[in-house]
């Protein structure tokens, strides 16, 4: 009897060791957050609150599209495009053979300043069709190489320029240090030279970080093909800006990188004669070589596209603002009522 009683004892105390099996179940703890109760704003977009909305977005945007598409036409810019005229006439039926042969290359155009230009005045080289955003060669650097002296042999990314012929490592290596741009161009005006800053116009980043200065040009074109400019050997990396502002590879096939600054004021209808020695090949890619002249504003350099931008948004939404009003006023629609959404009833209604 008595050990009857303590079996019945067991059982009903719920041991572990009894038989019956668990259920196991996939059912979340209960929370507000799992269950997306959680207090939330749920406006009611009524059509006082859309025309509202759309009126404050064109109050904000348009005077911002104004001001910017004044910044913007406040810079004063010169282009002149010189690929073509810098060839000699009877050698414009092969215009890569002369590029690429040791006949001279001097070149003499004219620029015309339009408008007042107050320094400093950014001269920029222009390239178009150059693909500096093309996989293999964006990869083909050393950055490792250039920031230390150490890691000179650092060169398994940069194939083809990477080992001169029997000479060791190419210091810096790579296809976009070896395809470094150089035209160089002087400008005078009534006789006077020009002089040209060429300081200044990297990356402060780059110049202390991605640059060493313990890391000299070794090698540099002597792979065999020449590629573009040389570098002297006698400067440390992180003082050759030329080559850091060329080695930022820009994201689209026309770009434009700074090549020095003029810090003297230019006069409106005042003649510049720029003097340039035209030996960057572009000719095999059909590629397009312009020089600019270029002041800047609150804005940066010339570009209509951000003043555009704001002044198309706010002009839609200011249409949209008198459209919903328009329609609001002479086909009104009566509006449910919000007690009946499903957030607004109780726990326990239907």
């Amino acid at each position: 009897m008595s050990s009857h009683t303590a079996s019945s004892s067991n059982v009903g105390n719920g041991s572990g060791d009894s038989g019956v099996p668990k259920r196991n179940s996939k059912r979340p703890k209960y929370s507000k957050f799992t269950q997306q109760e959680l207090p939330a704003c749920k406006p009611i977009l009524t059509p006082r609150w859309v025309v509202s909305t759309f009126m404050l977005i064109a109050i904000v945007f348009i005077p911002i599209g104004i001001a910017c598409l004044i910044g913007s036409r406040d810079v004063v810019e010169v282009v002149e495009r010189y690929e073509t005229e810098c060839i000699p006439v009877l050698n414009r039926t092969d215009k890569v053979q002369f590029i690429q042969s040791d006949a001279d290359k001097t070149c003499t155009i004219s620029m015309t300043i339009p408008k007042r230009m107050k320094q400093p005045i950014y001269v920029y080289y222009q390239l178009d069709n150059f693909y500096q955003n093309h996989r293999r060669y964006v990869k083909s650097r050393s950055d490792e190489q250039l920031k230390s002296a150490s890691k000179e042999n650092d060169t398994s990314a940069c194939k083809p320029e990477d080992i001169a012929n029997g000479r060791g490592a190419i210091v810096p290596c790579g296809l976009i240090a070896w395809s470094l741009f150089n035209d160089t161009y002087s400008f005078s005006r009534q006789n006077q030279s020009l002089t040209v800053n060429k300081k200044g116009i990297a990356w402060k980043s780059d110049k202390q970080k991605r640059f060493g200065k313990n890391v000299f040009p070794k090698n540099f074109q002597g792979g065999g093909l020449v590629g573009g400019a040389t570098l002297n050997e006698s400067i440390p990396l992180n003082e050759q800006e030329d080559l850091m502002v060329w080695m930022r590879t820009a994201a689209l096939p026309t770009f434009r990188k700074l090549y020095g600054k003029i810090e003297v004021d230019l006069e409106e209808k005042e003649v510049i004669n720029v003097t340039l020695m035209n030996y960057y090949n572009t000719y095999s890619f059909n590629g397009k070589k312009k020089l600019v002249l270029s002041t800047t504003s609150w804005i940066g350099g010339r570009n209509d596209f951000l003043g555009i931008a704001y002044l198309t948004v706010g002009m839609i939404s200011f249409a949209l603002s008198m459209g919903f009003t328009i329609v609001y006023f002479v086909k009104p629609r009566r509006l449910g009522d919000p007690t009946f959404l499903s957030w607004n009833r109780g726990p326990g209604s239907h």
